[in-house]
């Protein structure tokens, strides 16, 4: 075992502030790097030290991974936490820091390349007892056999890129008069996102629940599930609302789900903090979609269910430190519920907003946990993910914790740029929602851009009726003034003669 003393968090904004706060909590130096955008951000502030590493572009920045290791080397550093995106599943990165003889906080090079791959992680699942999608097991290599595979699991079908995520290289296919042209595009498009053309076709379910299970192993073989997360309440493929537990699990079902993410995380003999995610149907039938070998964005709500700090967690199990509790400990308190605070125009398609914070107030009191990465004055940067800050309440149970989140939002004052606070309070206030009966499609079946218009312009005719009343009461301050100064001045006036 080996004791971390410094740690270089080789990532940006929320997530490396809050890398740090663990690290500091743990006695551990730490050491930030930012790009020339990045130069008065909080992390950058917070950090012991921290070291300019190139302009703004991520490839010339955050991405410089041999620069990074430079840096390590240079201050005496004995880990680096990646954070999340960035190189946090880069194989190729984690196998250099370790041929460094730094420690890298998070699992083996090997566990991350086989879960990397889609192909890859469902031939490695394949031999463990886990329920998967009906669909190929290998890259899809003509359009005949594209053909055949889709007739035989039946339309509609999901083409699917077996590198990266964030639905690119993804293409929903209805019938086959249709699959050739969407195959190609979903191949062009995974070759330019991610380098790697490489597809494969799955059974298209069609009102999919998201749900996904915190696992945390350590490098002695034990291995613990910390529940789930539903991630449902989505836009363009990637979450904006998480909660957890789930309001449509039954304690039988998280049993069986909980097991078989550690069979998962056995499958590739996997350490550290991941998530391995499951597409549940209509019928509750839950299925293997694909693991995450990082702390993912979300992590807070597991975080508050369980009151274990996953960072420290991860530090630990890279200092080679077994698990100091079982999976029988674990117990599941209240109910936390996260939205994801993104400089997005929600009433635009959620199309990017760049701009400054020229207002920036965070909500607070009892049960609020915000992470972020700005402060009130700072501009938001083009080159990034347009995410401000996860705005994450703890409750007693879930009607607590949804009203406590509708006053958390109504709470947080962001001026200047427009942001998902007005989408996020229309879910949180939607049957569907309120119910426990929503999917994946959620955006589909129940937001149109007009509502939250429509919304902002009666609050705006709200607005205006209540400083049309203040004006009207303050012309009658000013006439009864102006008479009390008349009566007060003839007065006078009596008073001289």
């Amino acid at each position: 075992m080996t004791n971390i003393k410094k740690l270089l968090v080789a990532n940006r904004g929320e997530i490396a502030l809050r890398v740090m706060k663990t690290a500091k909590d743990m006695g551990i130096k730490t050491v930030a790097v930012y790009s020339e955008a990045d130069r008065t951000s909080p992390h950058v502030k917070y950090a012991d030290e921290a070291v300019l590493i190139g302009p703004p572009p991520s490839a010339s920045s955050y991405l410089q991974g041999d620069k990074i290791i430079e840096i390590c080397k240079k201050l005496q550093v004995d880990a680096i936490h990646p954070g999340y995106g960035f190189l946090s599943e880069n194989a190729g990165f984690a196998r250099k820091v370790a041929e460094n003889n730094l420690i890298f906080v998070g699992p083996s090079p090997e566990s991350i390349s086989t879960m990397g791959d889609k192909l890859a992680a469902k031939a490695a699942v394949s031999k463990f007892n886990v329920p998967m999608v009906p669909g190929t097991d290998e890259a899809i290599s003509d359009i005949a056999m594209a053909k055949n595979k889709a007739m035989e699991i039946g339309y509609p079908v999901l083409i699917k890129a077996s590198a990266g995520g964030g639905g690119k290289g993804m293409r929903v296919v209805e019938s086959e008069e249709n699959l050739e042209e969407q195959l190609n595009r979903a191949v062009s498009e995974a070759q330019s996102a991610f380098g790697n053309g490489s597809v494969f076709i799955e059974k298209f379910i069609t009102s999919p629940r998201h749900i996904e299970i915190q696992v945390l192993g350590d490098q002695h073989g034990e291995v613990v599930y910390l529940f789930e997360r539903e991630c449902s309440i989505q836009r363009r493929h990637q979450k904006v609302i998480e909660e957890a537990p789930s309001a449509i699990l039954t304690d039988d079902m998280r049993k069986a789900m909980g097991e078989a993410a550690i069979e998962v995380a056995k499958s590739c003999d996997y350490y550290g903090a991941g998530t391995v995610e499951f597409m549940v149907d209509e019928h509750r039938n839950y299925y293997f979609l694909e693991m995450n070998t990082r702390l993912q964005v979300e992590h807070p709500v597991t975080e508050e269910i369980t009151g274990i700090d996953l960072v420290k967690e991860q530090i630990h199990i890279a200092e080679g430190k077994p698990l100091n509790f079982t999976q029988e400990e674990l117990p599941i308190h209240g109910h936390a519920i996260e939205v994801r605070v993104y400089a997005e125009d929600p009433a635009n398609n959620f199309l990017p907003d760049i701009g400054t914070l020229q207002t920036y107030r965070p909500p607070q009191g009892p049960g609020i946990r915000v992470d972020d990465g700005f402060e009130e004055g700072m501009e938001i940067p083009i080159y990034y993910d347009p995410m401000i800050a996860k705005l994450t309440v703890h409750g007693s149970n879930r009607e607590e914790a949804i009203k406590r989140m509708l006053r958390a939002i109504s709470d947080f004052e962001i001026t200047g740029i427009e942001t998902t606070l007005g989408f996020c309070q229309f879910v949180l206030k939607h049957q569907a929602f309120v119910s426990g009966e929503f999917d994946t499609r959620f955006v589909e079946k129940h937001f149109k851009p007009a509502y939250l218009r429509d919304s902002n312009h009666t609050e705006l005719e709200k607005l205006a009726a209540v400083l049309a009343a203040h004006l009207i009461e303050n012309d009658k301050k000013d006439v009864i003034d102006h008479r009390n100064q008349h009566t007060k001045l003839s007065k006078w006036r009596y008073r001289l003669k």
